[in-house]
């Protein structure tokens, strides 16, 4: 069975798969494409996947604020190993929600499964030791309509968990940190 919850900003999903584990370890459905397009008016993901992405990070690597336009991606977005807080901003000019964010943790552990809309920006941080994390994307990667949003922009105002059980510096990369204000992108993409 699997587990659909809609969460607050509208499109965001929060994906349970079913899991079946014993002493040999674990068995769940990572994407099934009957069950995960399913026609529910509760929920609507009719994404075509074009493109798994895989990435290994080190703890406190924060990686994103990422969002593609002209061509958005959609992605399901899960931990394979770890566990990161995984970020999505809304970036849809006519959405009641625009500018909002939403976090969730996933992990190996629990297993959970964000889905995120085309028309999002989307960043993790690395809260283990180590995080090996998979998206899948309904749209192809195009560096040339790549964006970066900053990570700390302060009208974003995102609650990175930088202070949990010991302080996390993040470790972000030099495109990263020249991503651009809210504000600019707002002006941009006006």
């Amino acid at each position: 069975m699997l587990k659909v919850n809609k969460l607050p900003i509208d499109g965001l999903l929060l994906i349970e798969p079913q899991s079946f584990g014993d002493e040999r370890g674990y068995f769940f459905e990572s994407w099934n494409q009957q069950k995960y397009t399913n026609t529910n008016e509760d929920y609507q993901m009719n994404d075509k996947f074009v493109q798994d992405n895989i990435s290994f990070s080190a703890k406190g690597v924060l990686r994103g604020l990422h969002c593609q336009f002209p061509k958005p991606q959609s992605k399901l977005v899960s931990a394979l190993q770890g566990q990161i807080y995984d970020v999505a901003v809304d970036l849809r000019p006519k959405s009641k929600t625009y500018g909002k964010w939403h976090a969730e943790i996933l992990s190996d552990e629990n297993k959970k499964q964000f889905y995120i809309p085309e028309g999002f920006a989307h960043g993790f941080l690395v809260l283990s030791e180590t995080a090996l994390i998979m998206y899948k994307c309904h749209e192809f990667y195009y560096p040339e309509y790549e964006k970066s949003l900053k990570w700390n922009d302060k009208d974003l105002n995102i609650s990175w968990p930088l202070n949990l059980i010991e302080p996390i510096t993040p470790i972000v990369s030099d495109k990263d940190k020249k991503g651009i204000s809210f504000a600019d992108f707002h002006l941009l993409n006006k």
